[in-house]
């Protein structure tokens, strides 16, 4: 079952040109920068109320944040779901009603969290995250 919206992830070429506005000129607190190898990006995570914001830079040609970019341009890139334990059963549920994960397992993403992205061709264009707290 989903809980609430986790974060926002937002696809930039240039992490400091979008720091410039989201938090100097929105001023958003950065809480957290690390890049994350297996996903081939660095990401740098703000908050706005209870929601994040996280800038998705890619690091390597290879990086599906850059296919993203190159294709459709910086902007956002996914909306990420809360998800009550356990992920695997949701997304088996999901799988009934013709709405496909990205891959067959979950892995673990920025935050340490169980992650799992849904193919966007299954939710009307739109690349769904879902997040498990472990």
């Amino acid at each position: 079952m989903i809980e609430g919206i986790d974060h926002i992830g937002v696809a930039v070429k240039d992490l400091e040109e979008a720091l410039e506005k989201y938090r100097d000129a929105f001023g958003l607190k950065v809480y957290e920068k690390r890049e994350v190898e297996d996903q081939k990006v660095e990401i740098v995570a703000l908050k706005v109320s209870d929601v994040k914001i996280e800038l998705l830079k890619p690091t390597s040609d290879e990086s599906t944040v850059q296919r993203f970019i190159e294709k459709r341009g910086e902007g956002i890139h996914h909306l990420a779901f809360k998800v009550k334990a356990p992920l695997e059963k949701f997304v088996e549920k999901l799988k009934e009603k013709e709405i496909k994960p990205i891959t067959d397992k979950p892995s673990i993403g920025f935050e340490g969290k169980k992650i799992i992205f849904l193919h966007p061709k299954t939710t009307s264009g739109v690349l769904i995250e879902l997040v498990e707290d472990l």
